[in-house]
C-alpha cells in the first residue's frame, strides 16, 4: 500500500506575539539557589525553587509554626509504616517540644510500637512463616496488647491510654524508643481505630473482640473531642490510605453536626503515592469552606525528617 500523497502543513502565516510581553509562569527569581556547607535547615527551605512543593513545603512549615505559636493543635494520625522505618525518636522529640498535640494510630501501630518497647525490633519476615500458619503468632505481643486491651474496656478508657499505660507499668526495655509510652509519660493524648481482624492481636487466645470495640470506639470519641478544637490548627495524615482519612472525616463532619466552627485549618498528607482517600478525605473536602490542604510524595524516612528539622528551626526565630 502506497503512503497518500499529503503536502506538509503550511506554517509561514502563523500569528506570534512578543516573548518579552507574554506571562510565563516559571522565572529565574522562583530558581532554587545552590547549597552551601553551612546552610542551615531554614535557609534550605527559603532557597527552594518557588514552584510546586518547593512552594507549598515551606507554607506548610509555617502553617505549622504558626499553629504552634498560637496554641493550636498539631494532630498527627499515622500508618504503621512510620514506626517500622524508624521515626518514633523524630516524634517523640515533637511531642515534647510541645509541637505535636496529639496522635491517631490504626491497629497496626500499637502492634510494632508495643514491640519495640518490648525487645527493641519489629516486623516479622511474613513470607517466611504464613506457609506454617505462624504468622502474627508472638506470644507476647497477643499477651502484652490483649490484656492491656482487656484492662483497659474494665476501667472505662481508650485502647491508647491503656496500652500506654502497660508499656509504662511493665516498664520494658525500650520505652525509650515508644511512642505509646512516652505520649503516656508526657500524658498526650494517643487514639487507636481498629478495624477488627486486620491485626495479628486477634486471632490470640486472649482477644475480647467487646474489649478491642470498646476501647476503639472510646478513642474515636476521645478522637472527635480533639478534631473539634481543631479551628486555627494542622491536621497531618501520615501514611494511612485508608483507615484514618476516613475516621478523619466521620469525625469532622459529627463535630460540625454538633455545632463546632472547624472550617479554617491545615492539612497535609505525606505517603510514598497519592492516594484517592488521603487526597479526598485529608486534603480536598475538609478545606473546602477555608484553610488549606497539602499532598507531599516521598519516602516517610526523608520526608518526616526534613519537616520536622524545618518547623523546629523556625519556631526557634531568628539567630
Amino acid at each position: 500500500m502506497s503512503y497518500p500523497n499529503i503536502t506538509p502543513f503550511d506554517f509561514s502565516g502563523l500569528n506570534t506575539y512578543s516573548l518579552h510581553g507574554r506571562h510565563s509562569k516559571v522565572t529565574v527569581a522562583d530558581f532554587a539557589q545552590p547549597v552551601r556547607p553551612d546552610m542551615t535547615v531554614r535557609e534550605l527551605i527559603a532557597n527552594l525553587p518557588k514552584q510546586l512543593a518547593g512552594k507549598d513545603f515551606p507554607d506548610l512549615v509555617a502553617r505549622i509554626a504558626v499553629a504552634v505559636s498560637n496554641k493550636r493543635p498539631v494532630l498527627l494520625g499515622m500508618g504503621a509504616h512510620v514506626i517500622k522505618v524508624g521515626l518514633a525518636p523524630i516524634l517523640i522529640d515533637l511531642m515534647e517540644r510541645g509541637i505535636i498535640s496529639a496522635i491517631a494510630l490504626n491497629g497496626a501501630g500499637i502492634i510494632h510500637d508495643a514491640e519495640i518497647a518490648m525487645v527493641g525490633r519489629t516486623s516479622e519476615e511474613v513470607a517466611d512463616v504464613l506457609g506454617g500458619g505462624a504468622f502474627g503468632a508472638a506470644k507476647e505481643t497477643g499477651e502484652v496488647l490483649n490484656q492491656a486491651i482487656n484492662q483497659g474496656a474494665q476501667e472505662g478508657i481508650g485502647l491508647g491510654e491503656a496500652v500506654g499505660n502497660a508499656l509504662l507499668q511493665q516498664n520494658f526495655p525500650f520505652n525509650g524508643q515508644s511512642l505509646l509510652a512516652q505520649a503516656r509519660r508526657l500524658n498526650i493524648p494517643v487514639t487507636v481505630h481498629v478495624a477488627m481482624g486486620t491485626d495479628i492481636i486477634h486471632i490470640h487466645p486472649a482477644a475480647d473482640g467487646a474489649a478491642i470495640g470498646q476501647c476503639s470506639h472510646h478513642d474515636f470519641r476521645v478522637f472527635c473531642s480533639l478534631v473539634s478544637g481543631l479551628e486555627g490548627g494542622v491536621y497531618l495524615n501520615l501514611g494511612s490510605a485508608v483507615l484514618l482519612p476516613e475516621v478523619f472525616l466521620k469525625a469532622l463532619t459529627v463535630v460540625r453536626n454538633l455545632g463546632h466552627e472547624v472550617k479554617r485549618f491545615t492539612t497535609a498528607n505525606f505517603d510514598f503515592i497519592r492516594a484517592y482517600r488521603p487526597s479526598t478525605n485529608v486534603v480536598q473536602r475538609p478545606t473546602l469552606e477555608g484553610g488549606k490542604g497539602f499532598n507531599f510524595t516521598g519516602h516517610h524516612e526523608l520526608m518526616i525528617p526534613l519537616l520536622a528539622a524545618a518547623v523546629v528551626d523556625t519556631l526557634a526565630g531568628p539567630e
